[in-house]
């Protein structure tokens, strides 16, 4: 090692040294105008997402909006007994699993991947094109992605059908629903998706690609040496987000695509919630659906994030 590499680490080591015996108000003082632009989203951040958890004492109580949060009489777990044993109970958690399930099962590898196929895109301008190309269904609102979808399989002149050559409602088919919801997901969102896997292999050294190059890697090799190793880490911290929602399947998409015949696959927890508490006005049940919702989330979200800790050393939290 030269010296002049040793004088540079032993500076920055000092340097080091000297900011942690600084206190937290010699840092902040030196410091205020970044801290002044950190108290904006704090605040924010406090307003709209810790001030409302509040609320959350309704699931425990029979709220009436007149009476107040206090006002209201304290009933303890009853709402959570009455969705235990509610008749559909066991369909809504077995639906919001499998249909969270195996969209992560089919949707998850999609914009892996499509970043690894972009990646291998030499020419900028095609390359920019295809880019676009697969951004833009993201930005189409899911309102208009549903009446797409009612349109294509309308059995009145359905794109679907003519091709099928046949007049098939599959909106009215239960088994079709899940299909239809992950096959449009994948289609609106696999390509917003793949944005940050390709941000990550900006950052691979193209010196390592001439260098494979040169060994006669072929770009097979190239891709499951180079990129694959580089994106692991990546991918295991989506992976670990997609695990911790689970049980919080879209509302909007599927409330817009059921219909009473396919209620048998398409009845979710999202769906009952907004039906207890917007349209039943059942304030107190739908919050506690809500709070056990998130529950299982939480819990998911540490047993996933303990997982890849242990079988990766990447975590989450």
């Amino acid at each position: 090692m030269s010296n002049s590499t040793k004088t540079a680490r032993r500076t920055a080591s000092e340097g080091a040294v000297r900011l942690h015996k600084k206190t937290l108000g010699t840092r902040v003082a030196e410091n205020w105008q970044l801290y002044l632009l950190l108290v904006i989203p704090v605040v924010i951040t406090i307003i709209y997402k810790y001030i409302p958890m509040y609320g959350v004492q309704i699931a425990f109580r029979n709220y009436k909006p007149a009476q107040g949060f206090f006002g209201s009489k304290w009933v303890g777990f009853d709402w959570f007994e009455r969705f235990f044993t509610a008749p559909t109970f066991r369909r809504m958690i077995i639906n919001t699993v499998k249909l969270s399930l195996f969209s992560l099962l089919w949707s998850f590898p999609v914009p892996i991947i499509l970043s690894l196929a972009i990646n291998q895109l030499r020419f900028k301008g095609f390359r920019k094109v295809v880019q676009t190309i697969l951004y833009a269904p993201h930005f189409i609102s899911i309102m208009v992605v549903c009446g797409m979808i009612r349109i294509f399989l309308s059995p009145y002149g359905g794109l679907i059908n003519l091709l099928l050559g046949q007049s098939i409602d599959f909106m009215t088919v239960p088994g079709a629903f899940r299909t239809i919801y992950i096959a449009s997901g994948i289609w609106q969102d696999a390509g917003w998706g793949c944005i940050i896997y390709l941000a990550t292999l900006s950052a691979v050294d193209p010196g390592l690609y001439e260098a494979a190059k040169i060994d006669g890697a072929s770009m097979f090799q190239r891709i499951l040496n180079i990129d694959v190793p580089e994106l692991l880490p990546m991918i295991i911290l989506q992976l670990i987000m997609a695990a911790s929602g689970i049980m919080s399947v879209g509302f909007e998409k599927v409330f817009l695509l059921q219909t009473q015949l396919n209620k048998v696959t398409s009845d979710v927890i999202a769906v009952y919630v907004y039906e207890q508490g917007i349209v039943d006005h059942a304030y107190s049940y739908s919050t506690a659906i809500g709070l056990f919702n998130t529950v299982i989330n939480i819990i998911l979200l540490v047993i996933v994030n303990n997982i890849a800790k242990k079988a990766a050393d990447v975590s989450f939290v």
